[in-house]
């Protein structure tokens, strides 16, 4: 096995220690509180964690892209909701080619969107479940809580769709100020969204998912009565912000950037050579502050350019040229995408070469 110290930088390290125990403790909690647990592929895009987290007790994955959706189902992934609105003949093509091995679910929040992936099925005389996506605070994608039973009941009248259940994503977590204000979102979006399913099933329509997401809040969450599913991405891997928020410690954070300082221009400033194409320029949540903390350092990288990292050096602190640093990223799934691989690590060797076979599917 080949030690750490002789990779090149930047390199993405993952701690197969952290990752297997985030992995497990997160299926202990669903199994515990009687809930479903589809994890965000998302995050680590990578063929062997997606089977990891099954192998756990994940009953499948959940996706955001169609392209995403096609990699995992060549991989041999055989239940899959895309948590995501998605629109149009094309895609509905393709999804079309993926029933044929999946059990495929998904994501819907307009009659227009809905519709257009209806025609296809209905033409090919198929029929696809959809969720219907539930806005609960973020305001960025889904009806309101008020428009769901009408919504609902007229994409669940289009041939061609079964509307099979609800979701949402509580991503307004990631600016609450405390933890108490992280537990105050997540228990509000599984009420909500359990109140919505509730409203269409007096309706007259039979949802059967309850799917909540975020890493912050699923917890909380998956507590709520009436939640069934769970769709937690972050996770695996936690980073910076994650942290911050205080859904993890630094000691449950599985993914670095190893870095080398490469040039040290003045006084309480050093230069790695990892810039955003490798950090991501993701603010750090829920307050900005830099891109990333230097593991064992109280040093942060303040800014980025492309190819350079500008390390604020702390006081008492000092960087020579040469030294190589692990670096906490921001954001983990952003860095995710931003590599061809990353590297499974035990200790100071190199375990396994993982390639992030999703990685670029953004259609």
């Amino acid at each position: 096995m080949q030690s750490i110290e002789q990779l090149d930088t930047p390199s993405v390290l993952v701690d197969l220690d952290i990752l297997e125990r985030n992995i497990s403790r997160m299926a202990e909690r669903a199994r515990a509180l009687g809930v479903r647990l589809r994890p965000h592929g998302k995050t680590h895009k990578v063929v062997e964690i997606g089977r990891m987290q099954l192998a756990a007790g994940a009953v499948g994955l959940c996706l955001a892209k169609t392209g995403e959706a096609e990699v995992f189902a060549a991989a041999g992934f055989d239940d899959i909701f895309i948590a995501y609105p998605v629109v149009g003949a094309e895609k509905a093509c393709r999804l079309l080619a993926l029933t044929d091995a999946v059990r495929l679910c998904v994501g819907v929040d307009s009659l227009e969107g809905a519709r257009s992936l209806a025609q296809v099925f209905h033409t090919a005389r198929r029929t696809l479940p959809v969720r219907l996506k539930v806005d609960v605070g973020l305001h960025r994608a889904g009806v309101g809580p008020e428009q769901a039973a009408e919504t609902g009941r007229r994409v669940a009248d289009l041939p061609g769709l079964r509307l099979e259940g609800v979701f949402t994503h509580a991503g307004q977590a990631y600016h609450a100020e405390s933890p108490e204000d992280v537990e105050s979102v997540g228990r509000r979006e599984g009420q909500i969204l359990a109140d919505a399913a509730a409203a269409l099933r007096a309706a007259g329509l039979p949802i059967e998912s309850v799917s909540v997401g975020s890493t912050p809040t699923a917890r909380h969450a998956m507590a709520v009565a009436g939640v069934t599913e769970c769709r937690p991405g972050n996770y695996v891997y936690h980073d910076a912000s994650q942290v911050s928020l205080g859904t993890c410690g630094i000691e449950d954070c599985a993914l670095t950037v190893l870095a080398t300082i490469v040039s040290t221009p003045a006084p309480g400033r050093a230069l790695v050579d990892a810039g955003s194409k490798s950090l991501s320029s993701d603010p750090l949540r829920p307050r900005p502050g830099g891109h990333g903390w230097l593991l064992g350092h109280a040093s942060r990288v303040a800014w980025l350019s492309e190819e350079h990292g500008v390390v604020e050096v702390a006081r008492g602190e000092s960087f020579r040229i040469g030294d190589r640093v692990r670096i906490l990223p921001n954001h983990a799934c952003v860095v995710s995408n931003l590599h061809d691989r990353v590297l499974g690590v035990r200790g100071d060797r190199v375990e396994t070469e993982l390639l992030v076979a999703a990685r670029g599917q953004v259609q």
